[in-house]
């Protein structure tokens, strides 16, 4: 286990810190998704961009959960990944 699932797992305990992580869950499981497929592809985060006329930078922000994507940019990205978008409620 790593340092940092070492401390993530340590501070579940503590119920403010659980709060927020369970909260913000979605928006890392999409960036970690895109990132994961990008990566599958050996694409760059520039090649991305240009299949998708997204800035670069806003493909980093998303990459690094510090912003929220619309769904319509969620589906220019998965285009750009050569997938469908397909969002679940579990």
């Amino acid at each position: 286990m790593s340092d940092l699932s070492a401390y993530i797992k340590e501070q579940l305990d503590n119920p403010e810190f659980r709060e927020l992580y369970e909260k913000s869950e979605g928006e890392y499981q999409v960036a970690r998704e895109i990132i994961k497929a990008r990566v599958e592809r050996q694409m760059t985060q520039k090649e991305l961009s240009e299949r998708t006329g997204i800035r670069q930078s806003n493909i980093s922000r998303i990459e690094n959960g510090n912003c929220s994507p619309t769904v319509e940019t969620l589906e220019k990205i998965a285009e750009g990944l050569g997938k469908k978008l397909e969002i679940r409620f579990v």
